[in-house]
């Protein structure tokens, strides 16, 4: 459970840990281990704050006033132009032979070509186009099946060709009155 007040002995401890010029990290170890406590680093910052001891007149950790030398700096040499240090790796492509594009499947209806803003509410909604740069999409716009947004040739032609063809309607009957004579 996390604790909202601190109580005056704890207060009391992070006042002398930050008069000690401790750094918060370690008020909060000395803290927790004393008074067996889960304090965080940022609740006695807080706390600190609050109690108006965290301010700006807070001694800064001392930073180096020159950055740290590296032991080793590594010199450029002089490359001359066309040498093997200048060219770029060439990938091994594996060599295959050349594929032939995948044969598409298209549905054998004639589209009306409909922009968006043309579409009826029982329109076909497959759209063609829209390939190259600037090339404007158009829609089937012929009739659409009940419960589907497409046309029965799109709607075919949208479907995985391995999976058997859903059942039409008719079949439906037919089952129907099959149960109901038995």
């Amino acid at each position: 459970m996390e604790q909202t007040s601190w109580p005056p002995e704890h207060s009391d401890a992070l006042r002398q840990h930050l008069a000690e010029r401790l750094s918060f990290s370690e008020i909060v170890k000395a803290i927790n281990l004393k008074f067996r406590t889960a304090y965080t680093r940022n609740a006695a910052i807080g706390r600190a704050r609050r109690m108006g001891l965290g301010g700006p007149d807070r001694p800064q950790p001392l930073l180096p006033a020159t950055p740290p030398r590296l032991e080793r700096i590594l010199k450029p040499r002089p490359v001359e132009p066309g040498s093997a240090a200048l060219r770029w790796p060439t990938p091994t492509l594996k060599t295959q032979e050349p594929q032939e594009p995948p044969k598409l499947r298209c549905a054998e209806v004639e589209p009306r070509h409909l922009l968006l803003i043309e579409l009826e509410r029982g329109d076909c909604r497959y759209p063609y186009g829209g390939d190259a740069e600037g090339e404007a999409i158009t829609f089937c716009g012929r009739p659409r099946c009940a419960g589907s947004s497409y046309c029965a040739p799109h709607f075919h032609l949208s479907r995985n060709p391995v999976a058997p063809p859903e059942r039409e309607a008719s079949d439906n009957a037919i089952w129907l009155r099959i149960v109901e004579t038995a």
